[in-house]
């Protein structure tokens, strides 16, 4: 039986020029288990096909070098065997109708030494070392502390947002997302808890966005605005993030960002579990009627709440992370109002098949 109340979740969509068929699509979801080079696992095109009824599935963050790198088993996009197993995963997703998008990451000061070359510092807007943890070789560990970045390092770091892109059109992706969200690099530079700056990159917001926009500005040049989204998480106070006025700095970041006519603005809005407050909920506002192109918001919705998003106008689609780990075929279970599978927490992160790729579809399930 098909759930027509939540029909506009399954309306066809543009962002930008990448077409969509559904408006559920797949948040970006670190899993933990890449190889030691930083190429995709061997599962990762299986998983990644499995969810193909995605609108859109948006990769797991990927590194866009080794510099950019802050957990163990995560994968990048710097290096020629990186982009040629990519290639694996994007070929399968499209010979199953979907289309996948690449997330860019630097990580920023949340790492640690151990996991970068030559047992270097982390690279932060400023030397302050994040309350936050990593995990490493041996397990949890806090993070190192990093070094402020230099104007050198900062116009280096942007060339390598850019070779990025070129690795993502090369590997044959619909389009990139940048990762400006969740305390890692950009939102540092964006923030003014993390950035102390006092040249152009530090002090009043215009300041504080000009990397965002400048990174923004180089994988544009390279793929067009119309394959390009980004990522921002305005309330969020993961991996130790905090801003004095989150409403000036996001709804000058949204402004600024506007001007390019992205494929969408992502939205983190809330994390799984926590209570949105109204506080919250006023950035939040602010920030979507700062933007007036594709919004896809991102919070721990459901079904229910996510059509009634869109037809309320506040969001173009809906990006869901976890019911996607456990529901390869969500869309189809949510059009058919079926039971959801529950994601197992302790295979979120690392391993092998177990929690990954093993997570029944609807038909595996009624033929069992």
């Amino acid at each position: 039986m098909t759930d027509a109340h939540n029909s506009v979740l399954f309306e066809t969509v543009a962002f930008g020029s990448i077409k969509s068929a559904n408006r559920v699509l797949m948040a970006p979801l670190t899993r933990n288990r890449a190889n030691p080079d930083g190429t995709p696992g061997d599962l990762a095109a299986e998983y990644y096909t499995q969810r193909a009824g995605a609108g859109v599935i948006i990769t797991e963050a990927t590194q866009i070098s080794p510099f950019g790198k802050g957990y163990l088993n995560t994968p990048g996009i710097h290096s020629p065997e990186q982009v040629a197993k990519w290639r694996e995963t994007t070929e399968a997703v499209h010979a199953a109708g979907g289309k996948i998008v690449l997330q860019l990451w630097h990580v920023g000061r949340i790492s640690h030494t151990s996991l970068l070359p030559n047992g270097e510092q982390p690279m932060a807007p400023s030397a302050i070392r994040a309350k936050s943890q990593t995990f490493i070789e041996t397990g949890m560990t806090d993070v190192s502390e990093p070094r402020a970045m230099t104007v050198e390092d900062i116009k280096t770091t942007i060339g390598q947002y850019r070779q990025a892109a070129e690795n993502a059109k090369a590997a044959g992706f619909d389009g990139v997302e940048v990762h400006g969200a969740n305390g890692y690099l950009l939102d540092q530079f964006l923030r003014d808890g993390s950035n102390k700056r006092s040249d152009s990159y530090g002090g009043p917001v215009e300041n504080r966005i000009r990397l965002l926009d400048e990174v923004v500005e180089a994988v544009v040049d390279v793929l067009g605005a119309d394959r390009v989204g980004v990522r921002l998480s305005p309330t969020g106070g993961f991996n130790d993030m905090s801003d004095s006025n989150p409403t000036e700095t996001f709804v000058a970041a949204a402004k600024a960002l506007g001007r390019y006519g992205l494929a969408y603005l992502h939205v983190v809005e809330k994390f799984p579990g926590e209570e949105q407050t109204a506080e919250n909920k006023t950035v939040i506002k602010a920030v979507r009627a700062a933007w007036s192109g594709a919004y896809i918001a991102n919070g721990d919705y459901d079904a229910d709440e996510a059509a009634a998003a869109i037809r309320d106008g506040h969001a173009t689609a809906v990006a869901f992370g976890r019911p996607f780990i456990a529901n390869p075929d969500l869309p189809k279970r949510f059009k058919l109002a079926a039971d959801l599978n529950e994601p197992d927490q302790q295979t979120f992160y690392g391993g092998n098949e177990k929690g990954y790729t093993d997570y029944p579809a609807l038909a595996d399930e009624q033929a069992a």
